[in-house]
């Protein structure tokens, strides 16, 4: 009989307590396993130990899959302990494994296998943004990262206010430290009237979230942004 592999979400921040955010019911999960499925193994055992866990740390066994992981081979390694009965669970850096999340190959793994899938409660910063946006939260798509070079951003930023326009909000995120640049280009690019919420350090001491119009945003200041995880979205 197959194991279970379970999606186990973590705090978006590390300055925000796992018991503040995750439901008990997922300490009684991870109470009950001893094989995870992690992106960064000292990140993974720090959330483990402060979300309490019944297990000795040292007793648990990791596995990493991050962006260095190759699909085929070294992902079915992964999932060969599942396979043979054993349960796992999957944790990424931060928010919920398998969005923008390297999680999502072990999960594709294991529906081929037929093995049972089971995605726990938590912090996902991509619906915390929509929640507080004001944009619309009937229909939206989120498309990860944006190109890096500029002129390839660029047509990826027309190509998103086009289909915001169309009534599809259009989320998108970026390496920190790229923010700003991206940031300066959305309001160079965007017609005045177009949407842009800027969602930053969500669940953090210090979240910002605004929704103004382009032309808005012009006028004003942009939050600080440098090396700050943020979700823009366009509408």
């Amino acid at each position: 009989m197959y194991g279970t592999l379970y999606l186990i979400p973590c705090p978006i921040s590390d300055e925000t307590a796992p018991w503040d955010v995750l439901p008990a019911a997922n300490r009684a999960v991870m109470d009950s396993l001893d094989y995870f499925i992690v992106e960064n193994t000292r990140s993974a055992r720090r959330f483990l130990s402060k979300a309490g866990i019944a297990r000795p740390i040292d007793t648990l066994e990791f596995r990493e899959l991050n962006e260095h992981t190759v699909a085929g081979r070294e992902v079915e390694e992964l999932v060969k302990p599942l396979v043979e009965g054993r349960s796992a669970g999957v944790v990424s850096e931060a928010g919920v494994p398998g969005v923008a999340d390297p999680g999502a190959l072990v999960v594709e793994a294991c529906h081929r296998h037929g093995i049972r899938v089971v995605p726990l409660v938590g912090p996902s910063s991509v619906i915390l943004a929509v929640m507080a946006s004001g944009l619309n939260g009937q229909s939206f798509a989120f498309n990860g990262y944006l190109p890096v070079k500029p002129d390839e951003r660029a047509r990826a930023i027309r190509a998103f206010e086009r289909r915001a326009r169309e009534g599809q909000a259009q989320l998108f995120i970026e390496t920190p430290y790229r923010n700003v640049k991206l940031a300066e280009q959305l309001l160079q690019l965007c017609a005045p009237q177009t949407m842009l919420t800027v969602a930053c350090d969500l669940t953090a001491p210090g979240e910002t979230i605004l929704t103004r119009s382009v032309a808005d945003w012009r006028r004003s200041r942009l939050p600080e942004l440098n090396r700050r995880p943020a979700i823009f979205i366009l509408g």
